[in-house]
Formats: C-alpha cells, sequence, structure tokens
C-alpha cells in the first residue's frame, strides 16, 4: 500500500483520469400551493411517469418530487442540467410550486398525506406498497423531509492509482469505495456544520411529539446551535433501526449484515402484519422491508435490473459509485445545491478516497464518527464546542481548520485537471465559516428570520416563490422543451407498457423478488 502523498503524486500525473470523476444529483422538494400548503394532488401528468421518467420522479410521497441529473464528467454540465429540469417544472405547474426548504411546509392530517403512486404494474406496487410500509414504521410526515442526494464514481484508472495491488479491478473499486465511505463517516460532521440548513421547524411538524426543541415565534421551533435538524433523531420514533450497525471495513461483513436486517422478523412489524382490510400495508415484517429502507449518511451503490436486489448485484458485481445523502437544501439556490458546494463535495469526496483509511474497531462501528456526527447537527454552532479525534478531544474550529488545509491539494489536482482555480476557491470559501459560526448557512437562515420577523414557513414561501418566479422567467428553449415533454410522453407509454405486460400476480412477484436476494457467499 502506497502512502498518502505519493498516492497525491501519482494522482497528479494522471491528470486525464481526474477528469473521468462522474457525479450526479438526486434533488427532493415538495410540491406545494402558493399558500404554501401540501399539495394533495395527483402527481401532475405533464411531468410524465412517476415511475418510468428518469429525470423526474417522486420519493415517499406523491407530493415529493424528486429531479434526477445523469452522470456528469463537469460541475458545469452537471447543474445546467439541474437547472433546465427546475425550469421546466416551474413552467408546467402554473399552480404550485416546489419547497426550498428540507424540513416540510405545512402539511394536512397524517391520513390525508399521500403515498406516492406509481401505477398498477407490479413494479409499480412494489414501490407503492413499500412507501406504505414506511408510513406504518415510521409516519407520512416524517416522509416529508428533503434532502440533496450526491452520487460520485471515480474511472477505474484512478482506482488503480489509489488502490489495493494483487487483487481483481472489482475487488479494487469495491474496497476503494469501502475506505471512502469510512473516511466520510469519520469527516462527515464537517459537511453538516459548513452546509446545514434546517435549524427550525414548524410547530405543526411535531405533531405533539415529545422533543427537546426551543420556541422560536408562535410558528417556529428551533434549537439556538443547531446545523441541520433534518439530519437529527428528531421526531425519529422507530426503533428497530436503532441497533442496526453495518459494517464498512469489507463487502461481505457489510452485505452478510445488511441480509440479516431484510430477513429478520421485528416483533412490532409482526404484529401489524402485510395486509389489513385485504390489503397489503408493508411488504414484509422484517426489520428493513427492503435494503433501501437503511437510513444512512452514505451508501455504497450499484445499479439494478427490475426485480434485482440492490444487496445481491453489490454482491456479484461490486460498488459502483456512493451516494451522500447528508446534504440539506439549500434555501438559497432555486436548484437546491450551488455550484461552490458541488466543487467542495468534489473536493471532499476524492479527499475520503486517497487518505489513509483505517478500519473500523469494535466490529466495524466508530462509534465517536456517530457522535461527532450527532452533536453537530445539534448543536454544531455552539462556542468552543469539542468532538473526539482518535480518542482525544479536539474543538471543531481546529478540527475544521486543520481539514480544510488537507483538503486544499485535492482541491488543487481537480484545478489542475479542469483549469481555473474554482474547486480551490470553493475549499477556501469556507474558512470564513469555521472562524465565525454566523457565516453557516444555518445562522444566516435563523438571522434572517428574526430580521425579517417571518416564520420559518413564511420565509420558505417567500423564498419559495421567488425562485420559482426566477425559474420562469428563464423560460426553456423550444428544442430543450420539446426534449422534456418527450421524455414525459415517453414515460407515460414506458408504464403503460409496463403494466399491459404484467401477467404475474403481486403476491407472486413479491415473492420472486424476496427470492432474488441471495445470501452472501
Amino acid at each position: 500500500m502506497t502512502s498518502t502523498n505519493q498516492r497525491l503524486v501519482s494522482l497528479g500525473q494522471n491528470q486525464p483520469a481526474l477528469k473521468g470523476i462522474l457525479r450526479g444529483i438526486e434533488k427532493e422538494g415538495l410540491r406545494v400551493d402558493e399558500q404554501g400548503v401540501l399539495a394533495t394532488t395527483p402527481h401532475p401528468p405533464v411531468l410524465g411517469s412517476a415511475l418510468a421518467n428518469a429525470r423526474i420522479t417522486t420519493d415517499y410521497s406523491e407530493a415529493l418530487l424528486e429531479l434526477i441529473t445523469g452522470t456528469h464528467d463537469s460541475i458545469d454540465g452537471l447543474l445546467d442540467e439541474l437547472d433546465k429540469t427546475h425550469r421546466y417544472v416551474a413552467q408546467q405547474m402554473p399552480q404550485e410550486l416546489i419547497w426550498n426548504q428540507s424540513m416540510p411546509a405545512l402539511l394536512p392530517a397524517e391520513a390525508d398525506i399521500p403515498i406516492a403512486w406509481y401505477g398498477t404494474s407490479n413494479t409499480g406496487m412494489l414501490k407503492h406498497v413499500y412507501r406504505r410500509g414506511l408510513a406504518v414504521r415510521y409516519g407520512k410526515a416524517m416522509q416529508c423531509i428533503a434532502g440533496v442526494h450526491y452520487n460520485f464514481s471515480l474511472p477505474d484508472e484512478l482506482w488503480d492509482v489509489i488502490g489495493i495491488e494483487g487483487i481483481s479491478p472489482q475487488d479494487r473499486r469495491s474496497k476503494g469505495y469501502l475506505a471512502l465511505i469510512r473516511n466520510f463517516s469519520r469527516h462527515s460532521w464537517l459537511l453538516m456544520y459548513l452546509f446545514g440548513a434546517s435549524p427550525a421547524v414548524s410547530k405543526s411538524f411535531m405533531r405533539g411529539l415529545d422533543h427537546p426543541l426551543q420556541e422560536f415565534d408562535a410558528d417556529t421551533l428551533y434549537l439556538p446551535h443547531a446545523t441541520s435538524l433534518r439530519m437529527s433523531d428528531l421526531g425519529y420514533q422507530n426503533k428497530a433501526q436503532s441497533d442496526l450497525q453495518l459494517c464498512y471495513n469489507d463487502l461481505e461483513t457489510f452485505l452478510e449484515r445488511l441480509y440479516g436486517a431484510v430477513t429478520t422478523p421485528w416483533p412490532d412489524y409482526v404484529r401489524i402484519g402485510t395486509h389489513r382490510n385485504g390489503e397489503w400495508i408493508q411488504l414484509n415484517t422484517n426489520i428493513l422491508q427492503i435494503e433501501n429502507e437503511f437510513y444512512s449518511n452514505i451508501r455504497p451503490k450499484r445499479t439494478t435490473s427490475r426485480c434485482e436486489r440492490p444487496a445481491t448485484a453489490l454482491a456479484e458485481r461490486g460498488v459502483q459509485y456512493i451516494e451522500v445523502r447528508c446534504l440539506d437544501i439549500d434555501p438559497s439556490s432555486p436548484i437546491g445545491i450551488s455550484a461552490v458546494t458541488s466543487r467542495f463535495m468534489d473536493a471532499f469526496l476524492l479527499f475520503c478516497a486517497v487518505e489513509d483509511s483505517p478500519l473500523f474497531p469494535n466490529n466495524g462501528y466508530c462509534r465517536d464518527s456517530h457522535d461527532n456526527f450527532g452533536l453537530v447537527v445539534k448543536e454544531g454552532r455552539k462556542p468552543g464546542l469539542v468532538l473526539i479525534k482518535q480518542n482525544k478531544p479536539i474543538s471543531l474550529a481546529d478540527w475544521g481548520q486543520e481539514l480544510l488545509e488537507r483538503l486544499m491539494p485535492y482541491a488543487d489536482l481537480l484545478d489542475a485537471a479542469h483549469g481555473g482555480a474554482e474547486h480551490a476557491e470553493a475549499v477556501a470559501a469556507q474558512a470564513c465559516k469555521i472562524q465565525d459560526s454566523q457565516q453557516t448557512p444555518s445562522a444566516q437562515l435563523l438571522r434572517h428570520m428574526r430580521d425579517t420577523g417571518l416564520s420559518l414557513h413564511d420565509y420558505s414561501l417567500e423564498q419559495s416563490l421567488q425562485h420559482r418566479d426566477a425559474l420562469r422567467a428563464r423560460p426553456l428553449s423550444a428544442a430543450a422543451m420539446q426534449e422534456y415533454k418527450q421524455i414525459a410522453s415517453d414515460s407515460i407509454a414506458e408504464q403503460k407498457r409496463l403494466e399491459d405486460s404484467d401477467t404475474e400476480d403481486f403476491a407472486s412477484y413479491v415473492a420472486r423478488y424476496h427470492a432474488a436476494l441471495k445470501r452472501p457467499c
């Protein structure tokens, strides 16, 4: 195994490979009316089929849009596509808009929050019933929390440079991504401090649940030093996952524990059962219905085909990319994320891939990393906050400054490959937040609310309306508009084709889907 410095030198000698880094974004956002009330209307047909449109779909709720980019080898290309999709959506919803805040808008009664619908094909029904299970297990309000998922992959040429010698390319890639995930786990608290933008929630969201929040105003609750209540355990009442500790030391152990979670019954879910009044209410009674139910800040991923299980795909073909799931929506950006954040993410994730990444002790679980993350989302801006690094206390400010300095060589490498100095500038721009917590997005959001006298709901609505209007003010070209309409039309036709071609009853399909999960060797 080469040293970090040697790997950095080798990367500098492989600039064309650095240009082969790919990234993609999945950006969620609630549909709301012009008063900021959750839309209970069906997914707009003009946006196509939520089942088959690769660019515009829904997440847990029918009202929770998910706008998905393809993979891009440049930040400009990535954000240009995301911008076009937002402009298309904004222009197709005359009475609605996208809520540009991670914490939900005004929600109707729990029973009236619509679960995402994907049609009557077996594939569509599997997605819908899975979401019914999420509603039973966690409550529908929790399904309305939104974020930005950042997908990232390195070309095989780079894994050849920084990976372990003497193993197959597939194993080298998988081991490299798991090492990246371990380093991400150690340092992801930094992302929450720098980019967390959900320090407050509307009172209506808590719905009588016990909580430690303080009153900001008559309609808003908050924690004074929080960065991202979205990523806290706020409102999380489910216990089944609380003791679930997946191991990122090796893919085999990770998959073995994931397999156990999706095949082991949980008593509370057994009591609920899979059917109520003759209808499916969850796919099974196990700790996890399927692999994606595991809530994590980052996931190893592999694309799958219809009826293929994610864990089986990972076991057979290895890790293909990673999905970062902890980024809040940026309320100041019409598309929920800025170019500066994206460039910082690339430097940060490259750093996580290249730096030494020792295995986690304690059966693959790192308590300090878990605790640091949990502390920063709730108290990240607390003066003098102390974290734990390698079993020793260190101030957040000192560790944050150290990490920014260690990230800079990776930003420089990306700038050398792509030209310019924008990655280095993106890293340098974070220094002011480390030095002054009032510069963080979470602090700025609270300050704007105080200055304007607006509640979180009213402030977020004002921002969302401004973003909607700004997106509409830049109509797509006729060719781009036609492209999006064609994609929507084709997706509706594809959903109908799937529905017409299904001959298997749903119960048999579910049984076959469960049987497709193979125990890791």
